[in-house]
């Protein structure tokens, strides 16, 4: 089941047309780095690593969309930072990954905003 999120992730990102080739390709090197590392959290932390992925999808899946929905995309990028919260000390590389997962995903759909905002569409 977290194999086949992850996959679901890297799938979204790859057929995102409003994801910039370069941004793309920082987030698909995240999603591998997050693919190793759950794998170990999951051998341990079951719950904890498919609440990581499952955050993690629905976050991709919000970055995605051609008109963001702020609030949901707020709720999914809380949720991730949520998902991984208390596993610092046991497993710091994780949150790590987390947190520049998210934070790539909070200025994208900060930067989208803001280009809907001056085209008027928001």
């Amino acid at each position: 089941m977290i194999e086949d999120r992850i996959e679901v992730i890297e799938s979204t990102l790859v057929q995102a047309r409003n994801i910039p080739g370069d941004r793309k390709a920082e987030l698909l090197k995240l999603v591998a780095e997050l693919r190793s590392e759950v794998r170990k959290l999951a051998e341990t932390h079951q719950d904890e690593a498919s609440s990581i992925t499952s955050f993690a999808q629905v976050s991709a899946h919000e970055v995605s969309r051609s008109q963001k929905n702020t609030q949901l995309a707020e709720t999914a990028l809380h949720g991730l930072h949520l998902s991984a919260q208390g596993l610092e000390n046991s497993h710091p590389v994780i949150v790590g990954i987390v947190n520049r997962f998210a934070t790539a995903f909070s200025n994208m759909v900060l930067i989208c905003l803001t280009n809907q905002l001056t085209a008027g569409s928001v």
